[in-house]
């Protein structure tokens, strides 16, 4: 399959300035989703991305279902992780169908991508078990390093795609009320929301400074508790039945 997606896979060769970011919070969500749900049987996992929450998955539960539209994508992460023990399928979210329910659905950074995010989440509850839980994670308009921008007067709209959001496939930034409204009219209740990464300053700029790992680790900590100012937000949902009904 030639896939459209297939143009923006030089954005996760792992050549970038923002593989930085990348790699802190696509290595800190899987860890905190980890925390809430432990040794699950099945988890479906959407898109590959830079591989990273891949990897953490992988050796974490008994069977891990990767879905991932974009052939250069895939042969790109086989390239980079090729022991990787995951089950990946060449398919377009919108385009998935199975009769198997898992325990975990993580939509780690892909709604931010999509056409039509409350149709990919409408349609993926039906993957779900009755107990199952749904996280996802979406890049926040309003991280701190953006804010700041903003105020200084460098950044006239902080929901403004960078030339780098493009490279990447990004169609869209989320704020904690933008989630909150799209997973509420999908029919999900939001059972916990935290950030990924308080990010105080632009890419460059912490680069610059050579942050011990414990700085680093700190930041991601901190960000916790402050959705509104992370770079990431994560969102721990469970299908709410009486929206449904």
């Amino acid at each position: 399959m030639n896939s459209r997606l297939d143009v923006h896979v030089a954005a996760y060769e792992g050549k970038s300035i923002y593989d930085f970011d990348n790699e802190i919070s696509l290595t800190w969500y899987p860890k905190r989703i980890a925390r809430v749900v432990k040794d699950p049987r099945a988890v479906l996992d959407l898109g590959l991305g830079h591989g990273f929450a891949t990897e953490l998955f992988s050796d974490s539960c008994e069977r891990h279902v990767v879905l991932e539209g974009s052939p250069a994508v895939i042969q790109n992460f086989k390239l980079r992780f090729p022991e990787n023990r995951s089950e990946v399928i060449e398919t377009y979210f919108e385009e998935f169908e199975t009769d198997e329910q898992f325990d975990l659905i993580v939509m780690g950074f892909i709604l931010e991508h999509v056409d039509d995010p409350l149709l990919i989440l409408n349609r993926f509850s039906n993957f779900l078990t009755p107990t199952g839980k749904l996280f996802v994670a979406v890049p926040n308009a309003e991280v701190m390093n953006r804010r700041l921008g903003h105020l200084a007067g460098m950044l006239p709209d902080m929901e403004a795609l960078s030339e780098n959001d493009l490279v990447l496939g990004h169609q869209r930034y989320f704020t904690v009320g933008s989630l909150t409204k799209l997973v509420t009219e999908a029919g999900y209740k939001i059972e916990r929301m935290e950030g990924i990464y308080l990010k105080p300053f632009a890419t460059s700029q912490l680069l610059s400074l050579h942050l011990d790992t414990k700085i680093i680790q700190a930041l991601c900590e901190m960000g916790v508790d402050y959705p509104e100012l992370s770079c990431g937000l994560l969102a721990q949902l469970t299908p709410d039945d009486s929206a449904r009904s």
